[in-house]
């Protein structure tokens, strides 16, 4: 990996071929990030069907959008402890365990704000 000359504008190109590189690797190696980019798409269309306000239906998507980009960073996570070596050490168990415990907590997210979106929807509570 050498050292990236490009500066400003010009740098996003590289930036950008590198994100599409990254993007193709853990789709390929990572059925959680297949299945929470799924869910990202079928909720889009059900988020502006959903939400009562621009706010609202950004809330909603945010919200699992948050849980993909968690998920991408405990893949990254996962990636350099594989990396320094397959050994077992108690550092490398707590770091991965602790990227794991990132998007479980994170997950919990969406459950109440989907949720409460539905309680809503269906006038047994109101949000306002």
């Amino acid at each position: 990996m050498g050292k990236d000359t490009a500066k400003g504008v010009a740098r996003l190109i590289p930036a950008f071929q590198n994100s599409i590189s990254g993007f193709r690797d853990i789709w390929r190696r990572e059925s959680a990030f297949r299945q929470e980019i799924t869910t990202l798409v079928l909720s889009v269309p059900l988020a502006t069907w959903l939400g009562n306000s621009l706010g609202h239906t950004g809330l909603l998507i945010g919200s699992i959008l948050l849980l993909v980009i968690v998920e991408i960073l405990n893949s990254a996570i996962e990636a350099i402890v594989d990396r320094i070596g397959p050994e077992r050490h108690e550092l490398s168990r707590i770091a991965k365990d602790l990227g794991s415990l990132a998007v479980v907590t994170t997950a919990i997210f969406p459950v109440f704000i989907w949720g409460a979106s539905l309680l809503s929807w269906l006038g047994l509570i109101s949000l306002s």
